[in-house]
C-alpha cells in the first residue's frame, strides 16, 4: 500500500472550540470566549479554561493498520492510534500504559484530507470496518485502518474531521499559517523521515476509542455518547416535504405498525412499516441487525435467523442465504429457503440504512427438500434519538419498511382476520419488536459502550492565538499510517508540561462557523444580488443543452425547474429552535442541462469551446453557476446543470463569499437536498430526504473564472455514493428526481436560508446521453 501525506507542515495554536450539530450530521465549531465550565460523563470530568488558555482533545484507541509491505505481502497489525489536536501518532503499545514509548509513525492532518468509509471487509477470518484516507489533490497518497465495529469507524471519522476542521480554522486566520502548509515541503515518502519535536501542547482531555487488541474483533467501542462530536439528532426529520401519508393502524408489543395511505390507493400493493424505540445506540443496533450469527439471531428473529454469508461484493454490499421452517407460521407448508442481498450505508446525520432485496446466486440453487421463496423487499432505518440529559441511556428509532400485497392486510388491520399473522410479511414486521426485547434482555450489549476520559498534562500557554505558529513542523498524516508498520521508529523529544486549571463551557457550535465568522458579516436585509443594477431578461431560447426542457409533467427524458416549496430549509429562528420552513422560488434560474457520456469522468466542462458558457449569449450573463455531477458507470456520465442570475452577485452576500471564497469554505457550505418524487419506494429510501454537505461526502473541485463558477462533483470518490447511484441508475427510466441546491446558513445574519437552484429530472434515458468531445 502506498503511503502519502495531506500537507507537509501543520502548526498548532491549541485553540479550544465549541460545537453544535447540524442536520447533516457535521460538527460546527467556534472559539470560546470568557470563563466557563463543563461537566462531562455525569460530572466525573471537569474541563476548565479561560479565554487566554487553549485546550485540545486527544482521541486514541486500538485499530488495525492495513497495507502491503515491500515484498508485496498484505499485513494487518494491531496499532494504537492517537490524534492530538491535528497531529497523529501510531504506536505498537498504548503510550498511556507504557510511558516513554516512541511512536513508529507520526504526521499531521491537512485540510485536503478525505476519509472514506469502505464498509466491511473480512480480514484474518474476522469482519472489520475499513477507513481509507487520501489526499483529494493526489489520491496516490493514501492509507487504511480498520475498526472492529461500525461505531468505532464512525467515531474515528469524526475524530479526523475534528482535526481537519482545526486546520481549516487556522488557515482562515492568515497567510503565515498557509505558507507553513505549503506543498513544496511535502514529505519524501520513501526516504528518511526527519525527527519531529514535541507538538502536543494544550492537551487536556483524552478520549479513548475502542477497547484494546484482545477484544478488538468482538467488543464495541469505549467511546460513549457523551463524547460524540456530533450529538444525537432527531431521527425522523427530513429536508423534503413528506410525500407519504403514514397512519398508525396497530400497536403490537410496544411497536407501532403504520400503513401508507397514499400507496394503498393505487390498488397494487401497500407500504407498511414497523416503528419502535430500542434502548441502545444506532451503532449497536446496526451491528445486531447485520450480524448473521445464528445463535444471537435465534433470540430475536423468527424468520431470517438461519443466515449464511455466501458473497461479499464490497464493504457495503453482500449476499446471504437462509432457511426457515414455516411450521412456526402455519403447519401445512414445506420448508423454505431464500437468497437476498443487503446493501447498507450511514448518512451524514448518523442514520444507518439497510436495503434488503430478494435475488438469485449461482452458488445457491434451491436446496433439496426446500421450496425457494422470495422474501419481501424491505429496508431498515436506524437513527439515534436526542437524549434528555447526559445521564440518559442512548436510544434509537428503528424503522422497518416493506411492500406487501393487499390480500389479507385490510382484514387484519380491521381485526376481522388473524391469518395475516401467519405470513412472511408479518414475521418481518415482528423483527422490530423481537429486536427491542432482545436488546432489553441483554444489557451487556449496550454496557460495553462506555466513555473513557483521561486527564492529561497541559502546557501553560497564555499568549495570543498565534502562539504555536513558529513551532517545529510535523510530518504529514499519511506517513503516520500508510507505510509498513514494521519499520523502525524515530526518536521524539519528550513532552513536558504542567497542569493548568481551565474553565470552559462546551457549547454545540462548529469550527466551520469560526471560518465563516471571519469572513461572512452581513446584515439581515442585504440582498444576494445587486439591486442597484436593473435585471436582464433571461431568454431560455438562447441557451440549449443536450437534454431538452419538459413540455408538461408527463413528459419523459427531460428537465424542468420546480419551485422550492417541496424542500425544507433553515428558518430565521433556526439557531434558537431548529425550525425549518418551506423553500421559495430559486434565486438562480436553470437555463439549460447537458447529459453527456464519457469514457473517463471529465471536469472543467465550462472551458470546452462548444459549451454554453463560452457562447456569445453565455458571456453576456452576469453570473453562471455550473454544477457538473460526474456519475460513475459504464460508460461514465456527466449531468451538467447551468444556473444564471439576472443581476450581478453582491460581493458581500453569502453567495458572493461562496463564489469567491476558498475551497474549504465552499466544501463546508455546498448543500444538496435530494427527493424522489416518483419511483420505486426502495430507491426513495436509499436516496433519502436529508440534506447532504457534498464537500464532506465526496470530492468537489471548483473552477472560478470570468463570469462563472464550476463545481465538479465526483460521485465515484465515495463507495457509498457509488452504491446508491448504481441503484438509482437501475430504475432511472421510471424515476422523477428533484434536486435542490442550498448554501448552508450558519449565522443569524445568513438566515433564513434560500433555495439557490432546483432541477427536476423526469424519467431519464441513459442511451440519450450525448458523447462529449474531449
Amino acid at each position: 500500500m502506498a503511503s502519502g501525506s495531506i500537507l507537509n507542515k501543520v502548526v498548532s495554536d491549541g485553540a479550544s472550540v465549541e460545537s453544535v450539530p447540524s442536520e447533516t450530521g457535521s460538527v460546527e465549531r467556534l472559539p470560546p470566549s470568557g470563563n466557563s465550565t463543563i461537566k462531562e460523563n455525569g460530572g466525573d470530568t471537569s474541563i476548565r479554561s479561560t479565554s487566554s488558555h487553549r485546550e485540545r482533545l486527544e482521541f486514541s484507541g486500538w485499530v488495525y493498520h492495513l497495507g502491503v509491505n515491500s515484498i508485496g505481502h498484505d499485513y494487518c497489525h494491531f496499532r494504537f492510534l492517537c490524534i492530538r489536536g491535528k497531529h497523529v501518532e501510531m504506536y505498537k503499545r498504548d503510550p498511556h500504559e507504557n510511558p516513554g514509548i516512541k511512536p513508529i509513525r507520526r504526521g499531521a492532518i491537512g485540510h485536503t484530507l478525505m476519509v472514506e468509509e469502505l464498509g466491511r471487509r473480512k480480514v484474518n477470518h474476522g469482519d472489520v470496518y475499513v477507513l481509507r484516507f487520501y489526499n483529494r489533490l493526489d489520491e496516490t497518497k493514501k492509507g487504511e485502518i480498520a475498526c472492529a465495529t461500525a461505531g468505532d469507524a464512525r467515531k474515528w471519522m469524526e475524530a479526523f474531521d475534528h482535526a481537519r476542521q482545526q486546520v481549516e480554522y487556522e488557515l482562515s486566520r492568515g497567510a503565515s499559517v498557509r505558507n507553513k502548509l505549503s506543498m513544496e515541503d511535502e514529505i519524501d515518502l520513501e526516504g528518511h523521515r526527519p525527527r519531529v519535536r514535541r507538538y502536543a501542547h494544550g492537551l487536556k482531555k483524552l478520549i479513548k476509542i475502542g477497547q484494546g487488541p484482545e477484544t478488538l474483533l468482538r467488543k464495541a467501542s469505549g467511546l460513549g455518547a457523551n463524547s460524540r462530536l456530533n450529538e444525537y439528532l432527531d431521527a425522523d426529520s427530513g429536508d423534503v416535504v413528506e410525500a407519504h401519508e403514514w397512519r398508525c393502524v396497530r400497536t403490537v408489543n410496544g411497536v407501532r405498525i403504520f400503513e401508507d395511505v397514499a400507496s394503498s390507493k393505487n390498488g397494487k400493493g401497500i407500504l407498511v412499516k414497523a416503528v419502535g424505540v430500542v434502548e441502545a445506540s444506532a451503532d449497536t443496533v446496526f451491528e445486531v441487525v447485520l450480524n448473521p450469527e445464528r445463535h444471537s439471531r435465534y433470540e430475536w428473529d423468527t424468520l431470517t435467523s438461519n443466515l449464511e454469508l455466501i458473497d461479499s461484493v464490497n464493504g457495503h454490499y453482500d449476499v446471504v442465504y437462509g432457511t426457515f421452517d414455516p411450521r412456526y407460521l402455519t403447519w401445512w407448508h414445506s420448508k423454505r429457503d431464500f437468497v437476498f442481498s443487503r446493501q447498507w450505508f450511514r448518512g451524514q446525520d448518523g442514520t444507518y440504512t439497510i436495503l434488503q432485496f430478494p435475488c438469485v446466486h449461482k452458488t445457491r440453487l434451491p436446496k433439496s427438500g426446500y421450496k425457494r421463496t422470495k422474501i419481501n423487499p424491505s429496508t431498515w432505518e436506524i437513527s439515534n434519538l436526542s437524549k434528555a440529559s447526559s445521564l440518559s441511556s442512548p436510544k434509537c428509532l428503528v424503522t422497518q419498511t416493506l411492500e406487501i400485497n393487499l390480500k389479507g392486510w385490510f382484514n387484519w388491520r380491521n381485526k376481522h382476520c388473524q391469518k395475516f399473522e401467519n405470513t412472511v410479511p408479518y414475521a418481518l414486521l415482528s423483527q422490530v419488536s423481537g429486536l427491542k426485547e432482545y436488546v432489553a434482555a441483554n444489557p451487556a450489549i449496550t454496557s460495553e459502550s462506555s466513555t473513557t476520559i483521561v486527564q492529561s498534562n497541559v502546557s501553560d500557554h497564555s499568549g495570543p492565538i498565534s502562539e504555536f505558529e513558529d513551532a517545529e513542523p510535523a510530518e504529514e498524516f499519511y506517513d503516520a499510517i500508510a507505510d509498513d508498520s514494521s519499520s523502525s521508529s524515530e526518536d521524539e523529544d519528550s513532552e513536558n508540561g504542567k497542569d493548568v486549571p481551565k474553565e470552559k463551557k462546551m457549547k454545540l457550535k462548529n469550527i466551520s462557523w469560526a471560518i465563516a465568522s471571519l469572513t461572512l458579516k452581513r446584515t439581515s436585509d442585504s440582498n444576494e444580488l445587486d439591486t442597484n443594477i436593473p435585471p436582464i431578461n433571461l431568454d431560455l431560447s438562447q441557451f440549449n443543452g443536450s437534454m431538452r426542457r419538459a413540455k408538461d409533467e408527463a413528459d419523459k427524458n427531460c428537465w424542468s425547474s420546480p419551485d422550492g416549496s417541496g424542500f425544507m430549509i433553515r428558518g430565521k429562528t433556526y439557531l434558537k429552535d431548529s425550525m425549518k420552513v418551506k423553500g421559495g422560488e430559486p434565486l438562480l434560474k436553470l437555463i439549460a442541462v447537458d447529459w453527456f457520456k464519457v469514457e473517463e469522468c471529465v471536469s472543467k466542462v465550462a472551458l470546452h469551446p462548444k459549451n454554453l458558457v463560452q457562447s456569445a449569449a453565455g458571456k453576456k450573463l452576469p453570473f453562471i453557476l455550473v454544477i457538473n455531477l460526474e456519475v460513475p458507470a459504464r460508460p461514465n456520465y456527466s449531468l451538467v446543470l447551468y444556473y444564471a442570475s439576472d443581476r450581478p452577485v453582491s460581493k458581500n452576500s453569502l453567495l458572493g463569499k461562496f463564489i469567491d471564497g476558498t475551497d474549504m469554505f465552499r466544501d463546508s457550505r455546498f448543500k444538496l437536498i435530494p427527493s424522489i418524487v416518483e419511483g420505486y419506494w426502495m430507491v426513495k429510501r436509499a436516496v433519502g430526504t436529508k440534506a447532504c454537505l457534498l464537500g464532506k461526502a465526496v470530492t468537489c473541485k471548483y473552477l472560478r473564472q470570468d463570469n462563472f463558477l464550476e463545481i465538479d462533483v465526483d460521485i465515484g470518490s465515495s463507495s457509498v455514493a457509488r452504491g446508491v447511484i448504481s441503484l438509482v441508475l437501475g430504475y432511472v427510466t421510471s424515476l422523477v428526481v428533484d434536486l435542490s441546491i442550498v448554501i448552508e446558513g450558519r449565522e443569524e445574519a445568513e438566515l433564513p436560508e434560500y433555495i439557490l437552484g432546483t432541477v427536476r429530472l423526469s424519467r431519464v434515458q441513459l442511451d440519450s446521453a450525448v458523447a462529449l468531445e474531449v
